[in-house]
């Protein structure tokens, strides 16, 4: 609630993001982390986007079986999508309007390849790759206004009140007055990939964030006390990154004076000795593809696969003293990839345990001096002493420097 409380201060309307499917959590009997669970715990009304494309009544099936499935989560209304006709959307009406709830169709957005977004293995294009035209908008904004009762979905934007608790600690970081630190966060087209609110407990534990770019960048930004490198898709900057040999040379140097630096997914990645082909054929064959080399701090090298890799919620407990906490310290993030390293060597230090819904994952959180490497983003929010510790490990570094 915090997180949302912040960012919703001040507006009139807020909208939530659903991910997946609605009821879509850590399990198949649990939908904690779900979008059904953000819903409970904030009191909001859920609007549901139907694919409409190939069926009529049917959908009247589908959005009765949402409606129904937990009596705790208030569906408000429903928009269908890809509609094909007049016709079509009137039998869509029709059916929902057979149901015997208070679920409203809001609207028929018609079939438009004007609309359509380009997406890849991760998802959509990132904005910052395809800056969507002001015709694109203008003409997706008047097609909502054309076919999206507006009116009635401002009506509906009420919160209810609501009993559910957090299964997380919700301590907040106390506000730094000012910056005591400097920390460098990777932020271009191949670093994409994280958590703003990361970078605000961080800021309020204190730290400067100084935007910098692998990509474009020939060196680190200047007096900096951490650095952060989180995910995206350096698979497809691989030759650009490899080629900025002074970046990379200037990452290794400080990494090896015991710069505090963590790196998540991408950023993780972009530590290891390189990323070996963009693609594998169906036996995972890549050995005939020519290694892109990166900055090498890790022993292990990366490879893409034609299929996901990992895909769900994860949570950590450092296993000793980390820079991100005491040992102990619990957080939760979640992984999302379509590459794999190769299996770590015994002797570089794991700091994190594993789990996965209560189930044991193995080791992970390579450690190398005072730089941790994980494949799993971490939310900061789910405990605030994370960003409390790196802001701590930063200060401790800059003294020890100075």
């Amino acid at each position: 609630m915090e997180t949302f409380d912040h960012h919703s201060m001040g507006a009139d309307i807020a909208v939530i993001e659903g991910v997946m499917g609605l009821f879509d959590g850590v399990s198949g009997v649990s939908d904690q982390g779900g979008t059904a669970h953000v819903a409970r715990i904030t009191g909001a009304p859920v609007i549901l986007v139907v694919d409409a494309k190939s069926q009529a009544r049917s959908a009247a099936a589908l959005v009765k079986g949402f409606v129904e499935f937990d009596s705790r989560v208030r569906v408000g209304g429903v928009i269908f999508n890809n509609v094909a006709s007049d016709n079509h959307a009137r039998v869509l009406r029709e059916a929902v309007e057979t149901l015997d709830t208070e679920t409203r169709v809001l609207g028929c957005i018609f079939r438009d390849e004007r609309l359509h977004i380009p997406s890849r293995h991760l998802g959509l294009l990132t904005a910052d790759e395809n800056r969507l035209p002001g015709e694109f908008l203008d003409h997706l904004a008047e097609e909502i206004r054309r076919q999206v009762d507006l009116g009635l979905l401002w009506a509906l934007a009420n919160p209810q009140p609501t009993n559910e608790t957090l299964s997380f600690d919700e301590t907040k970081v106390a506000p730094s007055s000012d910056p005591v630190v400097r920390i460098a966060v990777a932020r271009d087209a191949a670093f994409c990939f994280m958590y703003e609110d990361n970078l605000r407990l961080l800021q309020r534990a204190g730290a400067e964030i100084v935007p910098f770019s692998p990509l474009l960048n020939d060196s680190l930004p200047d007096d900096i006390s951490g650095m952060y490198l989180p995910g995206g898709y350096p698979e497809l900057f691989a030759d650009a990154l490899a080629a900025n040999e002074s970046m990379k040379s200037g990452i290794r140097q400080a990494v090896d004076e015991g710069l505090p630096v963590y790196a998540e997914c991408g950023g993780y990645m972009y530590l290891t000795q390189g990323l070996r082909g963009q693609l594998v054929n169906s036996d995972n064959d890549v050995a005939s593809q020519e290694l892109a080399p990166f900055v090498g701090v890790f022993p292990v090298t990366t490879r893409m696969l034609p299929r996901r890799k990992a895909l769900g919620y994860r949570e950590i407990e450092t296993t000793g003293d980390a820079m991100l906490g005491p040992k102990g310290t619990v957080a939760r993030g979640h992984e999302f990839h379509y590459s794999e390293a190769e299996a770590m060597p015994s002797e570089v230090e794991r700091v994190y345990r594993v789990k996965k819904n209560g189930n044991e994952l193995g080791f992970e959180g390579y450690r190398y001096r005072n730089c941790i490497a994980s494949y799993i983003h971490l939310h900061f929010g789910s405990c605030p002493q994370v960003a409390q510790s790196f802001v701590e490990a930063c200060g401790k570094f800059k003294n020890q420097k100075h």
